[in-house]
């Protein structure tokens, strides 16, 4: 279980977001994306829960802004809150529902006025909780260590519901799983993207276009780095992928090419020739067999072998399911708790 929390100022931004489509996506675009990708990119939201409140955007706003004014001293009345399940978790309509609830229950607000909003644009439907801090007598639910009473939560929720255990923010981990290396998604997926791309090209001009095509912008100088749709910026080096790299990838192809195309002109040659000259199959093949023991044949094999070689050491994953097994997180337990002192 991932979990955000974060709180704000304004109602209307927070709801709007929270139950309107991404502005970023036109009609069609939404349309096209859902045949794609199979979520629902149209009408995405939708409310599974009211807790003393009701209507649409306007209203809610309005209801919320009421209750708010009850206390002059609070400047982000607004609570934030979103859970989504790791990758491969199942979740039902009311056990979202229930997880929701019990956000609200462990942030102070069960009383309060909140939502509980549907997300159906993503591989794992998520939910957003928008919740007013402010209670109808007047008093502030806290927004200390909300980050640690998150991490909690999504710890809590994956023993109740069986999900699979992922791993806290780092500094809330104990000294021995702090290093456990992790799952990226964004810095995965830029990967693959990147590794069937050079499959695929011979120049980095067809490169640059292919990734083009992809979403990204592609910013080359002294390295390499892309910018994904969500604005985000990557090195080509924290995937593996460093500029060097790419360049030696298409260097390598563009000699494989030109060697291959020298390969097939010889062979031509040499059909025609054994053709004209009206050699035998038996001395056509004996042709062939010497004509492949040449020198620049064993080049083409070296290249291929080289290639092959640089493009299986930049596919090995460097990157693990960042979800722990329960074997792994028994074990550093009992580790943190043999080294105890004793009393």
């Amino acid at each position: 279980m991932i979990g955000y929390v974060g709180t704000g100022a304004s109602f209307y931004e927070c709801i709007r977001y929270c139950l309107e489509d991404k502005i970023d996506l036109s009609e069609e675009q939404k349309i096209l994306k859902s045949l794609k990708d199979q979520l629902q990119h149209k009408d995405r939201a939708e409310i599974l829960e009211f807790n003393k409140c009701f209507g649409d955007l306007g209203e809610l706003t309005s209801q919320f802004l009421d209750v708010a004014k009850l206390s002059k001293r609070v400047e982000k009345p607004v609570f934030h809150f979103s859970l989504r399940p790791a990758p491969g978790d199942k979740v039902s309509r009311d056990q979202l529902i229930e997880m929701g609830k019990e956000c609200a229950r462990q942030f102070g607000v069960t009383d309060n006025q909140y939502l509980i909003i549907l997300h159906k644009d993503t591989n794992e439907p998520h939910i957003h909780i928008v919740a007013n801090r402010v209670g109808f007598d007047g008093k502030v639910a806290k927004d200390n260590h909300s980050y640690r009473k998150m991490d909690s939560l999504c710890r809590q929720l994956e023993k109740q519901f069986q999900l699979k255990e992922v791993l806290s923010a780092r500094r809330f981990l104990p000294e021995e799983l702090r290093h456990l290396p992790r799952l990226d998604s964004r810095k995965e997926k830029l990967k693959t993207d990147i590794r069937d791309t050079l499959k695929q090209v011979n120049t980095f001009q067809q490169f640059e276009e292919r990734m083009k095509s992809l979403g990204y912008a592609v910013l080359k100088g002294r390295g390499i780095s892309f910018i994904d749709d969500k604005k985000v910026k990557i090195k080509g080096s924290e995937v593996g992928f460093s500029l060097a790299k790419i360049e030696k990838i298409l260097q390598l192809k563009h000699d494989l090419e030109l060697k291959q195309e020298k390969q097939r002109i010889r062979e031509i040659t040499l059909q025609r020739d054994m053709d004209k000259r009206g050699h035998t199959p038996v001395q056509k093949l004996l042709l062939k067999t010497a004509h492949s023991d040449r020198q620049e044949d064993f080049e083409v094999l070296e290249l291929i072998k080289q290639l092959d070689k640089l493009l299986n050491d930049l596919l090995k994953s460097e990157y693990v399911d960042q979800s722990v097994s329960p074997e792994l997180l028994k074990e550093a337990r009992h580790k943190r708790k043999r080294h105890k002192p004793s009393l």
